[in-house]
């Protein structure tokens, strides 16, 4: 007499065509996601006819028609904006800032900005403007 073995049917479930679609989700999401982090402030910026790309890396401050100051999508007031670029620019890499800003502005804000980036340890202030094309 032979004991029968009893034989195991375990059902399993394939899951590699599902690690698959996840993967392929995943490219199809990185590839289509802008990574550019700005604001969305209606401006109208100056142009200049020498004007070139800027690095994605660069902290950027914006400064609205109503001459408010926006640092990482935090309002900043004029007087607190050195201590705030210069806490960013300790934790990054570039130490360029450039500025956003409507062309409605009065230059002596344009140009307090600029000087309290200059303070706060940036080595390259820009300014961002739209170039003009075929003039």
């Amino acid at each position: 007499m032979r004991l029968r073995q009893k034989s195991q049917n375990v059902d399993t479930v394939d899951v590699s065509p599902l690690i698959d679609m996840v993967f392929i989700l995943l490219i199809f999401f990185m590839v289509t996601t802008t990574f550019v982090k700005d604001m969305k402030l209606e401006l109208e910026r100056p142009s200049a006819a020498s004007a070139s790309l800027a690095s994605t890396k660069v902290l950027r401050v914006y400064i609205d028609n109503s001459s408010e100051i926006y640092v990482d999508n935090q309002a900043v007031k004029l007087w607190a904006l050195q201590s705030k670029l210069r806490d960013l620019l300790k934790a990054s890499d570039e130490k360029s800032v450039l500025i956003i800003t409507d062309t409605s502005i009065p230059v002596n804000i344009l140009i307090d900005v600029v000087d309290e980036c200059r303070l706060s340890g940036a080595k390259d202030v820009a300014v961002s403007t739209t170039k003009e094309m075929g003039q």
